[in-house]
């Protein structure tokens, strides 16, 4: 996946590029500067730092990485916060843009940051949040990179802050609304629109159903006339003979390679038919979903079955509304599920029109919950 978000010491990381929340006068600082320096080797990198002079806000340096598990560490000045009052949103977004351009520029092909600025420098958490999912976003649209988003403590709920009250009390309200909904409705006779909807749940069903809708009518039944008991005996002779080729195997292939031509060419028509509808390009599709170019691709061409996490990935990339996601489910053999938490999160930014599966993560990351890019 191109970002990821992972509870861990940045020290212990690795990855090609570390970046710093670097001191802007030439000295080291309090906290992950100072882990930093004594993971890396203290006189060694700050002979290197030496070098770089001071930094203001919103610049960045590089240096080697010394003893860290990478090749170089980014030295990002972040602003402190003061109100907004002094471009220091522009000042932060500079140190991510400059941070992952320097990286590119170096030869990295993976990059671990932590969350600049939200710390001692006051930065507001959801603030900071968004100025970093904006620019990791925008960066992968063009390159391609492996992004991680280091958190560091024991508090299990801190990354989203605000973000993930709203999110906790729209899905514990919805929840439970659903899940009572679910447990009393009207299940009990058995029909057969109830088969054909247990049916949906894989893809084989999904496209059995509709095969036997188009083909099996009442009146195919009424024609058998005596020689198909309703009561429940035996077919007749003549009905095994006339059912025998309904029965066949099909030429060539099997039924689950038939069916499974059938998804993915019907589902890659309808993506790339979404993608143009939309009028958006395939790079800020799967840059908001969170997903590989490589994988992206391949979906494309239907080389691919994908899971209901990236689908319900790609309906968050492709910017659809709630109806609009739920038929896009449909296709693929999925449906949300009422009591599904990782369904109503997902529910929750579709509906305020967040369309960013690196935040959705964020915040599943807070649940405790998968990320929709595993």
């Amino acid at each position: 996946m191109p970002f990821q978000i992972i509870r861990a010491d940045i020290t212990k990381v690795k990855a090609d590029a570390i970046v710093n929340t670097a001191n802007p006068a030439v000295a080291i600082g309090d906290g992950v500067d100072s882990a930093i320096y004594n993971a890396a080797g203290r006189e060694e990198l700050f002979e290197e730092r030496k070098k770089i002079g001071a930094l203001e806000p919103g610049e960045v340096g590089i240096t080697p990485a010394f003893d860290l598990d990478a090749k170089y560490i980014i030295h990002a000045s972040g602003p402190w916060w003061d109100g907004g009052k002094n471009n220091e949103v522009q000042l932060l977004r500079a140190c991510y843009d400059k941070s992952l351009q320097i990286a590119y520029d170096s030869g990295c092909k993976s990059i671990a940051f932590p969350l600049l600025a939200t710390g001692t420098y006051g930065f507001p958490k959801e603030l900071g949040l968004d100025i970093a999912v904006s620019s990791f976003t925008r960066f992968l649209e063009d390159h391609e990179m492996d992004i991680t988003l280091v958190v560091f403590g024991k508090k299990a709920v801190d990354v989203s802050g605000r973000l993930f009250d709203e999110v906790k009390s729209f899905v514990d309200d919805d929840y439970v609304e659903s899940a009572t909904s679910e447990e009393y409705r009207h299940d009990n006779a058995i029909s057969y629109t109830g088969a054909r909807r247990r049916e949906k749940g894989s893809r084989r069903g999904l496209f059995a159903a509709r095969k036997a809708e188009e083909t099996f009518h009442l009146d195919d039944i009424e024609s058998y006339g005596s020689d198909f008991d309703m009561v429940g005996s035996e077919p007749s002779e003549m009905m095994m003979c006339n059912a025998a080729p309904m029965m066949a195997e099909p030429a060539g292939k099997d039924l689950e390679d038939e069916l499974k031509d059938i998804y993915t060419d019907s589902f890659a028509k309808h993506l790339q038919q979404l993608i143009n509808k939309k009028g958006l390009k395939n790079s800020e599709v799967y840059a908001a979903a969170n997903i590989s170019k490589q994988y992206f691709s391949k979906l494309i061409k239907g080389q691919v079955n994908p899971s209901k996490e990236k689908v319900l990935a790609l309906a968050v990339g492709l910017r659809l509304n709630l109806d609009e996601a739920v038929d896009f489910l449909k296709l693929a053999g999925y449906a949300l599920s009422p009591i599904s938490q990782t369904d109503k999160v997902v529910e929750y930014f579709i509906r305020k029109e967040e369309y960013n599966v690196m935040k959705i993560d964020i915040v599943l990351f807070d649940y405790g919950l998968e990320p929709l890019s595993n």
